[in-house]
């Protein structure tokens, strides 16, 4: 939606401010994501979208931010819309909360981490760590790499957040090799 501010009128230029971070314009760009979640079995009512924008309004306020434009809601919805771990059931319960999370880890990051860094992160964790456990998400993968850039680390600019959580990683993983070598020597 693009609109050109008057530069006699004062009203009009508050008049366009208020419709941009209105909540019926937050409310018309989160059903508008529709059009591409709808590919993947996830579709939002109007009464889901307003649980969605009244749960961003509460966790903003929660974690005292500020928010301008159409906000992270549907950046949220995009980066995860195609993950093998979202089903309409748990649809809009799940994008709450990784909006929380989102907002949380912001502030726990101290706002180094861009938007888009933390996004990657998290969809990278929540797909190939987590294996869509929002809990593990946020108490371990998050907790780790937030702590590390608060620590100074800041290599997550040159991958712009893909491949880190590796090398934070407390938990030993599987390794196929390993495994197969193991059952090897007990045979």
């Amino acid at each position: 939606m693009e609109k050109e501010f008057t530069h006699g009128n004062g009203e009009d230029a508050e008049k366009l401010f208020l419709e941009l971070f209105s909540e019926k314009n937050q409310l018309k760009k989160v059903m508008e994501t529709n059009r591409k979640t709808e590919q993947f079995g996830l579709e939002l009512s109007e009464e889901d979208a307003k649980l969605l924008v009244e749960a961003r309004g509460e966790e903003l306020k929660r974690q005292k931010r500020v928010e301008f434009g159409e906000g992270i809601l549907p950046k949220i919805i995009f980066a995860f819309c195609d993950s093998s771990y979202l089903s309409q059931d748990s649809y809009v319960e799940t994008v709450a909360r990784l909006q929380e999370i989102f907002y949380l880890f912001k502030n726990e990051s101290m706002d180094l981490l861009t938007d888009d860094e933390l996004l990657e992160f998290m969809r990278e964790q929540y797909e190939q760590t987590c294996f869509g456990d929002l809990d593990y998400l946020e108490s371990t993968c998050l907790e780790n790499f937030s702590q590390a850039v608060r620590a100074g680390y800041r290599g997550y600019q040159k991958t712009q957040g893909r491949g880190e959580y590796e090398q934070f990683d407390e938990v030993t993983r599987w390794d196929r090799d390993l495994y197969t070598a193991a059952l090897m020597d007990l045979f």
